[in-house]
């Protein structure tokens, strides 16, 4: 993982700052940094997510960076962990620094590691917020709880497809939804999400709706499917990596690593008619629906430097979109499947899907502008056209250690139109 050059000049300032502070002062030096250049959790009291949530609405009254430490020092001890049991929400101007912190999912908690404040369970209006930036510096990582509550995506019954404690209890919403996802941001403008290491996640790992100029880098996934919990193995559905969702613009996806058990990087722009925004019948926290005007169009999205697999054996990356909806105006430049000797994945990139669930085969025009360029793949399909796409470019794309073409029409030649194939290779 990098450290951002920010970070550490604000290490260098700390410790050129160290002079000027008395022999008192050093006996609590992070109290004494948190208060002058930072705020920090540890000022506070409560549980680990009321400590938290309190340093950021300081930081956000204050305009100070929130930093998240290796250690916490609860009323308990200290100790090398942060245990959440609901999500750390993020305002407008927060700055959220974790440094070498460890920070994981309780078996109480039914929530996200971070969610915008501006969503949740009941908010029908969702507002915008902007200049949010969540960065990892040194080892940063996000693991899910021992005995996650629910997992799995708003079609998933708890306990019959997908692993949850929350199974069969009174009261409890028995399938999965958006409280699964692990990093939740919805109608955010100018944000970053950097250096984080995200392993065991109920759902998908970072979620996107509607969100534009923003970087998302440095992230790397760790989930399989499935886990042995209590001995016992068990399924864990819907554990994409990354997904941008309706609406999303202006981004830059850029070193996406490691392994998930469902794609790793997936562009989804679907509709869930009838569903509003803040409710447990979705995945999304915002309402899936198409605003109209191409607003909720995924577009001018940059991929660069995907390095990864599939462990569940689906796609590396996926472009989907159906029901009026656009994916168009997308780079990808640089995707290489690491499953060595694991699991073939169905697609080093899928594009579309024919499937009546999603609305079959969008009309010609509907995917469009899609560059892909420099991808090397032992999956089972390299790029997959399960939909439409028109005027298109692809290049530089090798098929290795398995059969077939490197392109596949799984939707038919009628279905592509104006779509340039060049130095195409199998070994």
């Amino acid at each position: 993982m990098k450290v951002p050059a920010l970070h550490i000049l604000c290490i260098l300032v700390v410790f050129t700052g160290l002079s000027a502070v008395s022999a008192e002062t050093v006996e609590n030096p992070a109290s004494v940094f948190s208060s002058t250049l930072y705020i920090s959790p540890n000022d506070f009291e409560g549980s680990d997510s009321e400590r938290i949530n309190r340093a950021i609405a300081a930081g956000a009254a204050t305009g100070k960076q929130v930093v998240i430490p290796q250690h916490n020092r609860a009323k308990d001890g200290t100790r090398t962990l942060w245990l959440l049991d609901t999500a750390i929400l993020v305002q407008s101007g927060t700055s959220l620094v974790l440094v070498n912190c460890h920070i994981k999912l309780s078996d109480r908690c039914r929530d996200n590691f971070i969610r915008s404040a501006n969503c949740g369970l009941g908010i029908t209006d969702i507002q915008p917020l902007t200049d949010i930036h969540i960065t990892g510096a040194g080892n940063v990582l996000l693991e899910g709880a021992d005995h996650p509550r629910a997992t799995g995506d708003s079609a998933k019954m708890l306990g019959e497809r997908t692993y949850g404690t929350d199974a069969g209890v009174s009261g409890e919403s028995q399938t999965g939804d958006w409280r699964n996802i692990g990093i939740l941001l919805a109608y955010v403008e100018r944000f970053s999400i950097e250096n984080l290491r995200i392993k065991d996640s109920h759902g998908w790992a970072v979620s996107l709706e509607r969100c534009a100029y923003g970087i998302v880098r440095d992230i790397d996934f760790a989930s399989t499917g499935n886990r042995v919990i209590d001995g016992v193995t068990k399924t864990i559905l819907n554990q994409d990596g990354l997904d941008l969702r309706q609406g999303c613009h202006d981004i830059t996806i850029d070193s996406i690593s490691g392994y998930t058990g469902d794609d790793l990087v997936a562009l989804t722009n679907i509709l869930g008619l009838g569903r509003t925004a803040g409710t447990t019948e979705s995945t999304m926290v915002s309402a899936a629906s198409n605003r109209g005007d191409g607003q909720d169009d995924i577009r001018y999205i940059t991929l660069r430097n995907i390095r990864g697999y599939c462990a569940g054996g689906h796609h590396i990356v996926r472009f989907l979109n159906a029901g009026g909806l656009k994916i168009h105006d997308v780079l990808l430049d640089g995707l290489v499947d690491t499953s060595g000797n694991a699991k073939r994945c169905r697609a080093a990139l899928k594009i579309g899907d024919s499937n009546p669930k999603w609305g079959g085969v969008t009309p010609l025009g509907d995917t469009c502008r899609i560059i892909v360029n420099n991808v090397m793949s032992r999956s089972e399909h390299t790029v997959l056209i399960a939909g439409s796409l028109a005027d298109s470019l692809l290049t530089n794309i090798v098929k290795y250690d398995a059969p077939g073409e490197p392109i596949t029409y799984e939707s038919g030649v009628e279905n592509v139109r104006r779509v340039e194939v060049r130095n195409i290779n199998t070994f």
